[in-house]
């Protein structure tokens, strides 16, 4: 299985979003930057407070121009339930056969069992400029995405002026 590396394009894809939806990731590619965190499992402990960190911190991302998702095996009615009991408003996509999983790279753990935690964050052109892989810090994936899109968002007021 080839892993999504630094400097490599999103790949293209569409799931389904927690209200049914099919979300495109097209329709984001060239306008934000993206935080794109693979996640093993709705409402475990770990999960929750990674995907309700990100909530917490969402007006900062939204104020880097950075889209938040979330993505992990779970159905759609899964992740309804997880984004409206802890009031998720970011798009939480349901990947059942782990299609865009295989698609990046991310590993699994314990004999495979147990889906990977990894975070991408990609700059508004769609090339991977950070991963983060860490099966239980979990709160460092919001901390260390939150960082890369602040200095992305300084990078591109330099470019700018």
């Amino acid at each position: 299985m080839k892993s999504l590396k630094v400097g490599d394009l999103i790949p293209d894809f569409s799931l389904p979003d927690q209200n049914g939806n099919l979300f495109d990731i097209r329709t984001v590619l060239g306008k934000k930057k993206l935080v794109i965190f693979f996640y093993p499992k709705d409402g475990s402990h770990g999960c929750t407070k990674e995907a309700c960190y990100f909530r917490d911190l969402s007006d900062s991302f939204n104020e880097a121009d950075a889209e938040i998702i979330g993505i992990s095996g779970q159905s759609v009615e899964s992740h309804k339930d997880f984004a409206e009991h802890y009031n998720l408003k970011y798009p939480l996509l349901s990947d059942t056969g782990n299609r865009i999983r295989k698609l990046f790279g991310v590993p699994a753990y314990g004999l495979g069992m147990i889906p990977g935690r990894v975070t991408y964050i990609a700059n508004k052109e769609g090339k991977v400029v950070y991963i983060f892989n860490s099966q239980v810090k979990v709160e460092r994936h919001v901390d260390e995405a939150l960082k890369v899109v602040l200095l992305l968002k300084k990078t591109d007021f330099v470019n700018a002026g």
